[in-house]
């Protein structure tokens, strides 16, 4: 116990020679956010993060009922929804959370595009966020066979197949997701370690980077936005990260919460039937909405494009579309480092709407 004539800066002093809280109050002092027009869009990356927060709060809740056999996983998920007290509840949440992460993720993605977030030198921030981007999308496809029923069984084989058809390596990655030559029990078992070990290990240590270099570059100001500003002899406002930006990311988070537990109770996600590697392919069978767009393409490809296989030449071209993506702030400026604008803006609309109106018809068709 601390003596009353010990001086002030003593009495307390355990904690801050330990931690550094003071560094820690310094700093959110001193971080700052742009103020604009567009402020609102800054609100995603954040929304994302707290999603992914509760995927691993509702995941681990269902940890402690799942069994991962093609004998006991179905029963597991069945228990769990209708024996566990509020198990349907959680197991909702958890879905439904999934879908709200990779539709945030996807908005914070376009809205870097648009708001030009990727230029230099925040090159490597655009680069580990695609990464945590796709790790979202595998997140969703390993989860997804998980409850072992009969729509994600022959979803995860229509997935595996298209990973076969890769040339020259796709025989070896089919059979490593798959732990065979077909989707089943080695399936089930290496996707759930997929799922509660592999991603999130990657995952973790990939946001932490990119939290690093989002920190160490602050946040973006689009152009239109410093050019406004400076004629006006001016530069862009600025706001306190702490408490100004960080209240109103709560109130973000909040609005989050009410939209997923609203969908979450209305909408409990289905069970379905379970699944018989026996029986024929239901009719209809489609994957997630986040990867209906390349489905619903491949099914459009002809069987044979000029002497090479329709769906060889999908895969390429998907292939070579994500690395043109991928590299985006590299070909964003020319030669003499000016931005092309204009082809920035066609390609983040072009895309988006590529993906808005594939993704909506091969859901109705």
């Amino acid at each position: 116990m601390a003596s009353a004539t010990e001086p002030p800066q003593q009495q307390g002093g355990w904690l801050e020679e330990r931690l550094g809280l003071a560094a820690i109050r310094a700093f959110l002092a001193h971080k700052t956010v742009p103020v604009h027009a567009h402020t609102l869009w800054y609100y995603f990356g954040g929304i994302t993060l707290f999603l992914f927060t509760i995927q691993v709060m509702t995941g681990t809740l269902l940890l402690l009922y799942y069994r991962p056999s093609p004998a006991e996983a179905y029963e597991s998920v069945q228990f769990i929804v209708t024996r566990v007290q509020f198990g349907w509840l959680i197991r909702s949440i958890h879905s439904w959370s999934a879908n709200l992460m990779i539709l945030s993720a996807f908005i914070h993605m376009f809205s870097v595009v648009f708001l030009r977030a990727f230029r230099r030198p925040r090159e490597l921030t655009w680069l580990s966020g695609i990464a945590l981007l796709g790790l979202a999308l595998a997140f969703g496809f390993s989860g997804y066979l998980l409850p072992w029923n009969t729509v994600s069984y022959f979803a995860t084989k229509v997935g595996t197949d298209m990973a076969a058809a890769v040339p020259v390596v796709g025989h070896n990655m089919a059979r490593f997701l798959r732990g065979g030559n077909d989707v089943g029990g080695a399936t089930l078992t290496r996707f759930f370690g997929f799922h509660v070990a592999v991603l999130p290990g990657i995952t973790t240590m990939l946001l932490l980077a990119h939290l690093a270099l989002v920190q160490k570059h602050g946040m973006s100001s689009p152009r239109w936005a410093v050019e406004e500003y400076r004629r006006k002899g001016q530069s862009v406002p600025q706001m306190p990260f702490f408490p100004n930006f960080f209240l109103r990311e709560l109130m973000a988070w909040y609005a989050a919460l009410g939209v997923l537990g609203s969908l979450a109770a209305i909408f409990p996600w289905e069970l379905g039937l379970k699944a018989d590697p026996f029986a024929p392919a239901p009719a209809g069978i489609r994957p997630e909405w986040y990867f209906l767009a390349p489905f619903y393409t491949l099914k459009l490809i002809p069987s044979h494009v000029l002497v090479f296989e329709g769906e060889l030449v999908g895969l390429a071209g998907f292939g070579l579309l994500a690395l043109w993506w991928v590299a985006l702030p590299f070909w964003a400026v020319d030669r003499k480092g000016v931005e092309r604008t204009r082809w920035v803006t066609g390609a983040g609309v072009v895309l988006l709407a590529y993906l808005a109106t594939f993704s909506a018809l091969g859901y109705w068709r």
